[in-house]
């Protein structure tokens, strides 16, 4: 695998992800579910987007696919510039293990009957470490750095709270020391204290060894604090990007503005939220055309040639987009019912849209809803459903606030008081020195797998992608910071090997 410093570290270009819906003996298609349509984004080195979207929006279903663990129906995905359909052999393991998933429940990510040392270590085994006291050293550590102890690691997930399995599984998917992150709704399952804690460690993480992440979450206000640049997904397609300030403090799509307003206020007077104009959300199988949030949505532009108030326009589109939806409540047994219902007036000032509204209600009472949908149709036609919004362009812009915002969200732990930029820097200082010149560490530390310089961190023990810490050269590893060759950083690297099993005897039959 080529690396391309230009290139961006992940781009997704026109991504689609179909799953089709067949019936019948023979299973014949007569359908698909668009769980994601046409999405396309970039993700630099050392930056944090976010993928923000209710539920069903199609997230989960993009970071999975970006990951391989589903197969795209169309459209490229691009790793510093190379296309990973195109990946095989080592390139295709490299980039396995440097792209890796921090998955919403923490209970998905550890076996009950494996310890969590053991789980940790489990990445490192796969991709060819077959030194077990090295892997244990390397899991201790790493236990360290992200708030635990390192006696926990004798310890099994079940003895563990929601927010330690979460540092776990972080640790786990930092041991084979990935370029990017896929956090899909990494604290969604947490209380307030222990959501900022993740955060902090994540933005610690991200500042210190330069990892980017795609961010996954349903919560804005977590975007807003987090990342530098932010998406915006509804049912399969990106409605708006761009650097996270921007679009938050002038939000250009309807629905980014309903995400926003949705976010509880502080203020104790303040107790509506605003809501859609349906509360029903389009089937992903299919979808509405135009801009597929404008069932929905409250800002839905009026017909040519009609002026009426906002609120009487909402409540005759309301009328309409739930009839479309299929989902009108009981009881509506006369066109009064029908008014009041969708809080109608009585006499509205557009004649057509008057004998409109009139005519459909009187459908709807007598049970002839298609009638009533063709009269609607007919005269409240709307631009929305035809075209659809531009995007504003996307730039990346990395925020130099986030990280100070983050670090203060929360007073860390005494174990997690010293951050992991600190201690990187004091391991650099006392191997290379305030001059440059290197101290390399002790035989013993090596055979351990703990570089010197800023690779303390992480082991550099694999074959194929690109190591930030100590390079290859010659058959020596140079560190980062003094760019000299380190002999005692010299490793063998060998094919993990699966030991042979021996056959036990069974102990009731006697030997021959």
């Amino acid at each position: 695998m080529t690396e391309d410093d230009s290139a961006p570290l992940l781009a997704v270009r026109d991504l689609e992800r179909h799953y089709p819906v067949t019936e019948g003996l023979l299973q014949r298609e007569v359908g698909r579910i668009r769980a994601v349509d046409g999405v396309s984004f970039t993700v630099e080195r050392g930056e944090t987007l976010g993928l923000v979207g209710e539920s069903g929006s199609g997230k989960s279903t993009t970071a999975r696919t970006i990951l391989g663990l589903e197969t795209p129906t169309a459209g490229k995905i691009f790793f510093e510039g190379n296309d990973i359909d195109d990946l095989s052999g080592a390139a295709e393991r490299a980039f396995q293990r440097r792209v890796q998933l921090v998955v919403q429940d923490p209970d998905e990510a550890f076996n009950p009957r494996m310890t969590v040392g053991e789980a940790v270590a489990e990445p490192l085994a796969l991709h060819g470490m077959d030194d077990a006291d090295r892997r244990r050293a390397i899991v201790t550590d790493l236990l360290e750095r992200v708030g635990l102890a390192a006696a926990d690691s004798e310890r099994y997930p079940h003895e563990f709270s929601d927010g330690e399995k979460q540092r776990l599984a972080i640790a786990r998917a930092l041991v084979v020391d990935p370029d990017l992150l896929v956090a899909d709704e990494p604290t969604s399952a947490l209380d307030a204290r222990v959501e900022a804690e993740i955060l902090g460690l994540l933005a610690d993480i991200r500042e210190a060894y330069d990892v980017s992440i795609l961010f996954i979450s349903h919560n804005i206000d977590i975007v807003r604090r987090f990342c530098d640049r932010v998406a915006v997904m509804y049912l399969g397609e990106l409605v708006e990007t761009g650097p996270t300030d921007a679009v938050l403090s002038a939000p250009a799509h309807p629905y980014t503005r309903l995400l926003l307003d949705s976010v509880p206020s502080l203020d104790p007077t303040d107790r509506g939220l605003p809501e859609p104009l349906t509360d029903t959300v389009p089937d992903p199988a299919d979808p509405p055309t135009g801009c597929r949030f404008h069932p929905r949505c409250r800002s839905v532009i009026q017909p040519d040639g009609v002026d009426l108030p906002t609120d009487t326009w909402r409540a005759v589109a309301a009328f309409r987009f739930t009839l479309d939806a299929e989902a009108l409540p009981d009881g509506l047994d006369d066109t009064a019912a029908v008014r009041e219902t969708f809080d109608i007036p009585v006499d509205i000032s557009h004649e057509g849209i008057e004998a409109a509204v009139d005519g459909a209600a009187a459908a709807v009472a007598s049970g002839d809803l298609d009638r009533a949908r063709e009269r609607l149709a007919a005269a409240t036609s709307t631009v929305c459903a035809a075209r659809r919004p531009r995007r504003r362009p996307s730039t990346a812009v990395r925020s130099s606030a986030t990280a100070t915002t983050i670090r203060h969200l929360v007073n860390r732990s005494s174990r997690t008081e010293k951050s992991l930029s600190t201690r990187k820097r004091s391991e650099v200082s006392e191997r290379c020195g305030d001059g440059g010149e290197a101290k390399h560490p002790r035989p013993k530390a090596a055979v351990l797998g703990i570089a010197c310089g800023d690779s303390a961190f992480f082991p550099k023990f694999l074959r194929g992608g690109r190591a930030r810490g100590p390079r290859v050269k010659s058959g020596l590893t140079s560190c980062r910071p003094c760019r000299r060759p380190c002999r005692p950083c010299r490793r063998v690297r060998r094919r993990a090997r699966r030991p042979r099993r021996r056959h036990r005897r069974s102990r009731g039959r006697p030997r021959r």
